[in-house]
């Protein structure tokens, strides 16, 4: 599949929907699809973020991501990177001042990742708010831990765009904004949307997220999912209209990755992968030429 012109989208895949492939071998099949670059999970089969060879993998990974014209971004979301035993664990949430350290750590090596593989938007989440702590006290200590990571972005040139999560403290858009608002709104702190999460719970439909959130959209996250279900579902499975959103993206002048994420689809992921961005094709196509639904 040929690259379509410089004017659309950039469609990209997760490679934490590749999990049984080889990094190289997701590089090579996203590259082959016609794909416009990749969202990379730092994790212990793709690119370990604690490995000891790190930076000599970390530019191997960048010629080749040049090599085949992939562009690249950086998530943080692996399940088991940081504890094995419990997912996603521990958080910039977690009571323990080293256990949130060790996942501050982790963003400043992502982000240190993304400057030197040239990846401009670095993901991450706030996590879920621990049991018996009060809002007020989670949502000061997301702050005074994301700080940090967010002066590292800055200096490095990169933006840290955090994704609000179903379920998470910062859940929804409105927390993007507290958030940003008590760190007194640094150009460094964006937004990762993902449009499931639109459908799932946001109070507006999915296009008008795209147009609200479009001054801090720093990477987007994209997958099909019905009303009130947190389920990442393959296109045609869910119940979003695509057309309308991709066309606010592109009105909107977004021209980051829009990356699918299906996590929970690894082993389906190489034709999964082709049909989403034929899918993803044809909405766009759809759009254009006047919005008909896909």
């Amino acid at each position: 599949m040929s690259r379509p012109n410089p004017e659309s989208l950039r469609f990209a895949y997760g490679t934490n929907g590749l999990t049984d492939l080889r990094l190289g071998d997701a590089l090579a099949l996203l590259a082959d699809l016609g794909y416009d670059g990749v969202s990379l999970t730092l994790d212990h089969m793709h690119l370990d973020p604690f490995a000891p060879d790190l930076t000599a993998r970390t530019r191997r990974i960048a010629r080749d991501l040049e090599r085949l014209r992939l562009g690249v971004a950086i998530e943080t979301g692996a399940r088991y990177v940081l504890d094995a035993r419990r997912k996603h664990h521990p958080t910039l949430l977690d009571p323990d001042p080293e256990a949130r350290g060790a996942r501050i750590d982790l963003l400043l090596r992502a982000v240190r990742v993304a400057a030197e593989i040239g990846a401009p938007a670095v993901h991450c989440f706030s996590g879920v708010l621990p049991p018996g702590e009060s809002e007020e006290t989670a949502w000061r200590r997301l702050a005074d831990a994301i700080e940090p990571v967010v002066v590292a972005a800055e200096a490095a040139g990169v933006a840290l765009a955090i994704e609000p999560e179903p379920g998470h403290l910062l859940a929804d858009l409105a927390g993007f904004h507290r958030l940003r608002t008590a760190l007194g709104d640094p150009a460094a702190l964006g937004l990762t949307l993902d449009i499931g999460h639109c459908q799932c719970l946001e109070p507006a439909p999915p296009v008008e997220c795209v147009r609200a959130a479009a001054p801090w959209t720093r990477h987007v996250q994209i997958e099909d999912m019905r009303r009130g279900v947190h389920e990442h579902l393959p296109f045609g499975e869910g119940e979003i209209d695509f057309p309308p959103v991709l066309e606010a993206l592109r009105a909107t002048g977004y021209r980051g990755l829009v990356g699918v994420e299906l996590p929970r689809h690894s082993h389906a992921g190489p034709e999964l992968a082709r049909t989403s961005l034929r899918f993803l094709r044809e909405a766009e196509r759809a759009a254009i030429e006047g919005g008909v639904r896909c």
